[in-house]
């Protein structure tokens, strides 16, 4: 299984009130390791929307959190394919600290492949077989 680890640590910026990481930055997280995940497996995002009028837009998202992030804490992200179907994959994006191994957080992206030559009439497609093969290579590195 191909994963793409990114490693970063917890900044100031990203606690609430209470010293712990503000939820909404591990959907901001999440969302770029995505991002890096397409790159690592030698698709990159930009070339698909601007090559091919192809997206892969979001249709559900979660995270269940198990222990809390704190400041200074060295964490890694590690992202790959959970689901690959027809239209759509999932991307689970593990967050662990660095220091104990410990899951931290577990984050679900549910992305569908969409065409966007037409903005006004976005819709679903089957993934593109050269796309599908790659992605599904993915799954059993």
């Amino acid at each position: 299984m191909k994963q793409n680890i990114v490693e970063r640590r917890i900044m100031w910026g990203d606690l609430d009130s209470l010293g712990i990481v503000f939820y909404p930055r591990y959907y901001e997280w999440i969302d770029a390791c995505g991002h890096l995940f397409f790159e690592a497996i030698h698709l990159n995002i930009l070339t698909l929307w601007q090559e091919r009028n192809i997206q892969f837009g979001l249709v559900e998202t979660s995270c269940r959190y198990s222990s809390p992030g704190r400041y200074h804490q060295k964490i890694k992200i590690v992202t790959e394919i959970d689901a690959l179907e027809k239209k759509t994959l999932t991307l689970k994006h593990d967050i662990i600290c660095s220091e104990t191994d410990k899951l931290m957080v577990r984050g679900l992206e549910k992305r569908i492949c969409m065409n966007v030559a037409d903005p006004e009439k976005i819709r679903a497609i089957n993934i593109p077989d050269d796309i599908y093969v790659i992605l599904k290579r993915s799954q059993t590195q």
